[in-house]
């Protein structure tokens, strides 16, 4: 595996042996063999290791596993304790985005810090392939099926090319120590579910599912580089700039190309637009309708004789998008939510920062809209019984001007049910009688 460790590295350019790689080591099989493989290649290395205080006693052994297994390699060795738990009570965030946040923060830190060019992460093949189905089960263009980069940014991933089993054989030939995590085992996750249940009855179909998928995989990503290359052409001829706007122009565009698929990489990758926002914009463009607004993040686009217009969102812009519950995730002209039907039970707490609203899914009437408020807009603040001026509680809390100007409402029906990042409609707050909540996360920007 040492050759085909090298090989990888040198073929997709990850790293040279003049740069200095912090390996971000957790004590399973995978990292402990990266961190062996990189030292036996003669990489100059650092191990960074995490620990996320969640396992108690198990948290514990894989620190401990880890420092001594750097000090017998005699590669410097970095150690950090987080307050996971504390830091979701602060932010609301998920067990899997704070300690993603925290271990990316430091690691960044240690770059800098230490002198470190280049982090590397041990995913590996049957990752790669997970990531596949999670994307294609939530459903995905072309690129979401195209696994785990191997690299994005000073993030490496120099063991994509090997299967798990492999990995697992390496570490036992040649007696490498490491630690099962036992989260992973749980089905709680949609990942763990794909891993234990989905492929190991995939693998009694195909034999040999691994390299299929691996192939498979290599292929699309080849076809979206294609696509990619594509779509820059394209762009050359069926986009025009005038002043602050853009301007895609549909019938400068080759009428053999599915011109749904192009107006999407078009808004995708230079503007952030999602797909089932560009899905409405076309079939706005296929009906000439005019004057509705599709927003990303950043950007709003409208549709003028035939032509699609885009620009930055204007301070004015009321950016007004219908929620689609079925979707994870809704922008809107700087706001972000993450949306997550949740059962009941799987509520620890209901007490949530102000950016996070707890909702009964069941009490909210369709259509969801998120919207900037408005002048005469009412709503019955959680804990009280009647209902007040969205513009007199926003004086209350003493809010801005340029805050006001930003502020958004999420309505369900004709009611406000959340003065978004400040708080719910006490007609939807979660009672004993809930069964379904529907969690909105506001992404701080």
């Amino acid at each position: 595996m040492i050759q085909r460790f090298k090989s990888y590295i040198a073929e997709h350019q990850l790293a040279t042996t003049d740069n200095r790689i912090l390996l971000t080591v957790s004590g399973g099989v995978d990292s402990m063999v990266m961190m062996h493989l990189f030292v036996e290649a003669g990489y100059k290395v650092g191990v960074a290791h995490c620990n996320f205080c969640l396992r108690g006693a198990e948290s514990d052994e894989d620190e401990v596993l880890v420092a001594k297994a750097a000090e017998r390699l005699g590669v410097p060795h970095y150690n950090r304790r987080f307050d996971t738990k504390g830091e979701m009570a602060l932010t609301g965030e998920s067990v899997q985005m704070a300690a993603r946040r925290l271990r990316y923060g430091w690691f960044d830190e240690l770059c800098i810090d230490e002198g470190y060019d280049t982090i590397a992460v041990a995913h590996h093949a049957d990752d790669s392939i997970e990531t596949f189905f999670i994307n294609l089960l939530r459903g995905t263009g072309l690129k979401g099926l195209t696994g785990i980069s191997v690299i994005n940014g000073k993030v490496i991933r120099p063991l994509i090319f090997a299967s798990r089993h492999e990995i697992k054989e390496y570490a036992k030939s040649h007696s490498i120590p490491y630690r099962e995590d036992s989260s992973n085992r749980s089905t709680k996750y949609l990942r763990n579910k794909i891993r234990l249940g989905i492929v190991p009855r995939l693998r009694e179909i195909v034999p040999q599912f691994t390299g299929t998928m691996c192939s498979n995989i290599d292929r699309l990503t080849e076809a979206q580089r294609f696509i990619n290359h594509a779509i820059e052409k394209i762009a050359r001829d069926a986009v025009e700039h005038i002043g602050s706007e853009d301007i895609i122009h549909p019938d400068r565009i080759d009428s053999g190309f599915p011109i749904g698929f192009v107006i999407y990489e078009l808004m995708s990758h230079n503007y952030g637009f999602r797909g089932d926002v560009v899905d409405s914009l076309c079939e706005a463009l296929a009906s000439n309708s005019t004057g509705k607004r599709f927003y990303s993040k950043d950007w709003v686009a409208y549709i003028d004789r035939g032509r699609i217009v885009i620009s930055h969102i204007a301070e004015n812009d009321e950016c007004e998008v219908v929620v689609n519950l079925s979707k994870t995730k809704v922008h809107c002209g700087g706001s972000v939510l993450y949306l997550e039907k949740l059962d009941i039970d799987n509520i620890e707490s209901l007490r949530v920062p102000e950016h996070i609203a707890l909702l009964d899914l069941d009490t909210l009437q369709e259509p969801l809209t998120l919207r900037k408020w408005r002048e005469g807009d009412r709503f019955m603040p959680l804990g009280m019984v009647d209902e007040k001026k969205v513009s007199d509680y926003l004086i209350d809390i003493k809010m801005s001007m340029p805050e006001k100007r930003r502020q958004f409402v999420l309505t369900a029906g004709e009611e406000i049910v959340w003065l978004v990042g400040q708080r719910i409609d006490n007609r939807h707050k979660i009672t004993s009688k809930t069964e379904n909540v529907l969690r909105i996360t506001k992404e701080a920007l």
